[in-house]
């Protein structure tokens, strides 16, 4: 365990039952949601890899436009 992760442990130890259980359930929910992101992103590489090839093709036959710093990206 890291040194601040046990520093977070030990503020939280004091605090009533009620907010740890609350901090507790925080903790778990971020954990499972980045392992929800990391099997997503896992599963798309070759769809990312498509999609960036298709980029740079777009790019290379000059289908592409500079994009404006203030521009609000609408279409056309």
């Amino acid at each position: 365990m890291t040194a601040l992760l046990e520093k977070a442990f030990e503020q939280a130890s004091v605090l009533p039952k009620q907010d740890q259980e609350a901090i507790g359930a925080l903790i778990l929910e971020e954990i499972a949601s980045e392992a929800r992101w990391d099997a997503q992103f896992a599963g798309s590489q070759d769809t990312l890899a498509r999609l960036a090839d298709e980029a740079v093709a777009e790019f290379n036959e000059g289908k592409t436009l500079p994009f404006e710093k203030d521009s609000d990206l609408a279409h056309d």
